[in-house]
């Protein structure tokens, strides 16, 4: 009997603007509150995302044999979905397999134009890592079409959920460029239609390079690309390349450059001519900058401009906080207010 085709799966269903890609799960009878809670509900979230990336890997490489080839023989999926970055996720996971091996084997296919070669479906961090480690990676080879590589790809990182916004607008802005229908892109990044266009739209309007220079930016989410794209159109930068070169932008991380690019055009009107241009110049602002606690953990982004500074709470690193800073603002202010009018008696008195 001829065996089912195991990417059938992968087309159906068909999802609008007003169906989503999964059932949301049922309300459970008991919710955690506070720190505490949040970081139930995340470790909870992480948890079912892996499980559902497994169950997708499992579905795709089910029945098939196992092989080790050399990473040099293997190349990336011909659409980038990742945009390269040596974060703590991926050192977490080349040392796992540098301590407990390969967990789960990568998708592949033979090469569509280079007999002997390979290219990836899914897997391309645990390739790079088999690849610095220098040992085989282990795979599954499939005959896939084109279309049936970046479905898996697409859905394999929709279930893992570990691509950052511009990474999955990237993917779905170059699958539109390679000619696939929105139909298509959509079962891709199991996102519905309207989805898709707005990650479609952020890449449109913010040019190729600044996406490049600003990098995946993990934790900054879809209102901020969306508020940066809105500002590519109505102010434009001349010295734009510029910025991207300085050395205050190059010395933040993915997320510190973000928000400096957002700086940019948080200035009191457009801002015009190149640096040392007398009163065309543009006016520096306070590089973006990181508040870490003592116990390591990187609780906050400042970034200033001449008109305000925003304080950002990376909620993965200090869930509740938020919530909590905010029932202290009443006190935190009024102290602020009663030290400020302390301070300038002592002026006048002395």
């Amino acid at each position: 009997m001829a065996r089912k085709n195991l990417l059938a799966g992968l087309t159906e269903p068909k999802l609008t603007a007003v169906n989503s890609a999964a059932t949301p799960p049922a309300a459970l009878p008991f919710a955690g509150r506070g720190a505490v809670g949040a970081v139930t509900r995340s470790i909870d979230d992480l948890a079912s995302k892996a499980n559902a990336a497994k169950e997708l890997e499992a579905r795709l490489t089910s029945g098939q044999v196992i092989v080790e080839l050399d990473p040099s023989t293997i190349e990336a999926s011909f659409i980038a979905d990742r945009m390269a970055q040596d974060d703590e996720e991926y050192h977490a996971l080349r040392d796992s397999i540098a301590q407990s091996g390969q967990d789960s084997p990568i998708l592949l296919r033979p090469h569509p134009t280079a007999p002997g070669r390979f290219q990836v479906a899914f897997g391309h961090r645990r390739l790079r890592a088999a690849a610095e480690l220098a040992r085989p990676v282990r795979a599954v080879v499939r005959p896939l079409s084109d279309r049936e590589l970046i479905l898996a790809q697409g859905q394999e990182n929709s279930a893992r959920a570990n691509l950052s916004f511009i990474e999955r607008a990237r993917f779905a802005h170059q699958l539109e460029r390679n000619g696939y229908d929105r139909e298509t892109i959509m079962l891709a990044l199991s996102a519905d239609k309207t989805t898709v266009s707005r990650l479609i739209t952020v890449v449109q309007r913010i040019p190729a390079a600044v996406i490049a220079a600003i990098g995946p930016a993990p934790r900054t989410g879809r209102d901020r690309w969306v508020e940066l794209a809105a500002a590519f159109q109505r102010q434009p930068l001349q010295d734009l390349d510029e910025r991207l070169a300085s050395a205050a932008f190059r010395a933040g991380d993915s997320d510190d450059r973000f928000e400096q690019a957002l700086a940019w055009f948080s200035a009191s009107g457009p801002v015009r001519g190149a640096a040392g241009e007398g009163e065309g110049a543009p006016r520096e602002k306070e590089p973006a900058r990181s508040w870490t606690h003592s116990s390591g953990a990187r609780v906050m982004r400042i970034a200033s401009t001449e008109r305000a500074t925003t304080f950002t709470i990376d909620r993965r690193s200090a869930p509740g906080f938020d919530s909590f800073l905010l029932a202290q603002m009443e006190t935190l202010y009024s102290r602020f207010l009663a030290e400020a009018r302390s301070g300038g008696r002592k002026k006048k008195s002395s």
